[in-house]
Formats: structure tokens, C-alpha cells, sequence
């Protein structure tokens, strides 16, 4: 199995200012490789680790981590508004395999569209690597624009885009998943959706919502992901894999937990 996000941190080493109150204690602490390792029950062959902050020394740190066992690839960061984006990424040294910005984070919904962004975004293409999309509905448009007008970068949309399955919204999202799923150089993790549905969650409430992703998607562009320990605020780790493997039929079940992943990130196995 490929876990496609996942994330390592110690907040006693580096603060989190996303970790912004009591809803987040469960996250404080020391989550590194071992306990990863423990909470997928050995099972991951290879897994992609993402950022957590907007920090290049984080960045420098989770390379330095990954040597495929079974952290396989980082998607990292850099100021994708700086004129020198080229040249950091050459001098990461490690198995970088993306970017990504908290984009959800950004009080300008319009973002992604701003000149110098896009500038960094072709740089990342460029640089043969993968942009990871991290956004909420105030960022949809903007990230359905970015996608079309930038068809040479592979985008991967973080945790399909972050529907409000807590309060049951269904539209505009599903017509936008739609929209995404049109354009051919964007693919989508299975991943975060429990988070999104709140702690007391039931599987008719999430299912919806991921079975219409693979469906829009194939399942040639979604990958599984786990955002663990994030998704341990609603779930286990089993729990979410189990999820996903009732989504899916048995023959779309290697491309999702294994094939989609390697390809896009270009992996090896």
C-alpha cells in the first residue's frame, strides 16, 4: 500500500501557529517515522510526506527523512512569489517530489491567480515535480482557473478540495469536482474527508462525497492518503483505509493505494 499524505512533526521542536487551540491538542507531540510506521500497522510499502509549515528548513528536514522505508518522496515547500524558486528547488537535495502553499490560508481567495505565483507554479513544472493543491471552497475558482490556464503543471488536489461534509454540501462542490476532473493534468487524494465530516462521522455520510470523486476522477487519477495523524481528530488510521477500500471495486484498488500515487510523483515500486 502507497499512502499518498502524510505528515511528521514535533511541536515541542517548531511551533504550529495552525494549531491554534484545544481542538488540536491531540496533534501536539512527537510524530515521527517509527510512530507512523506503528499507526499503519507496517503496511506501507512507500508514502509521500507533506509539509506542515511554510518553512524551507522544514522542508530540508523531511528530505533528510525520506529514504524510501517507507517515506518514499516529500512534497515540500518554497515562496512560490520569489524570483528564485528555480533556484532553491536545485539546491534541495533529496527525494522531492512536490510543492504546496497552505493556499486555504491565504485571506486573498484569488491567490493562485496572482502573476508571480504562477511564475513559481511553472517553475515547479520545470523542475519536473508536482504541485499539490491545497485549498477550500472560497479558493475554488481560483484553483479551476490556475489548472486551465497552466496545462504543462501536474497539479494534485489535496483532500478533494475539502468538502463541507459535516454540514451535508453537496453542491456547489460536486459540479466543481467535475470541473476539475476535466482537466487532464489534475489528480486527486482520497484523503481528509473524515476530518471533514466531524468526529462523530458514519460512513453514508463520507462515502457520497469519495465515491463521486472516483467517478469523476477515474481511478487512474486518485490516490489514497491517509493525513494521518491530522485524521486521527476523527478516525484511526485502519479506520480510513477501510473506508476507502469500501469505496472502491476490487479492480480499481491497486491504482488507488499504489499506482495512481507512483506514477504522479514518478516513484518507482
Amino acid at each position: 500500500m502507497f499512502d499518498a499524505h502524510h505528515h511528521l512533526w514535533d511541536t515541542s521542536a517548531r511551533d504550529y501557529a495552525w494549531m491554534d487551540g484545544p481542538w488540536a491538542d491531540p496533534l501536539r507531540g512527537r510524530f515521527d517515522v517509527p510512530r507512523y510506521v506503528s499507526a499503519s500497522g507496517g503496511e506501507v510499502t512507500g508514502s509521500v510526506v507533506v509539509q506542515a509549515l511554510q518553512s524551507e528548513d522544514e522542508t530540508r528536514e523531511l528530505l533528510a527523512l525520506a529514504d524510501g522505508a517507507p517515506v518514499s518522496g516529500v512534497v515540500g515547500w518554497v515562496d512560490l512569489t520569489a524570483g528564485s524558486v528555480a533556484e532553491t528547488l536545485a539546491s534541495f537535495s533529496g527525494p522531492l517530489v512536490g510543492i504546496r502553499h497552505m493556499v486555504q490560508d491565504e485571506p486573498d481567495p484569488e491567490w493562485l491567480s496572482r502573476p508571480d505565483v504562477q511564475r513559481g507554479l511553472r517553475a515547479v513544472a520545470d523542475a519536473g515535480i508536482v504541485y499539490d493543491l491545497l485549498v477550500k471552497p472560497p479558493q475554488a475558482d481560483a484553483a479551476l482557473a490556475v489548472v486551465r490556464a497552466l496545462p504543462e503543471v501536474s497539479f494534485v488536489l489535496d483532500h478533494a478540495g475539502k468538502p463541507d461534509i459535516a454540514g451535508g454540501v453537496w453542491e456547489p462542490w460536486a459540479s466543481w469536482i467535475a470541473a476539475m476532473a476535466e482537466a487532464p493534468n489534475v489528480a486527486v487524494k482520497l484523503s481528509g474527508l473524515v476530518t471533514e465530516a466531524g468526529p462523530d462521522w458514519r460512513p453514508d455520510d463520507v462515502l457520497p462525497y469519495a465515491r463521486h470523486v472516483l467517478e469523476a476522477f477515474g481511478p487512474s487519477r486518485v490516490m489514497f492518503g491517509s493525513d494521518w495523524p491530522v485524521c486521527t481528530l476523527a478516525a484511526s488510521y485502519r479506520r480510513v483505509v477501510d473506508l476507502v477500500r469500501v469505496t472502491l471495486a476490487d479492480e480499481d484498488r491497486a491504482e488507488v493505494f499504489d499506482g495512481t500515487a507512483r506514477r504522479v510523483y514518478r516513484i518507482g515500486g
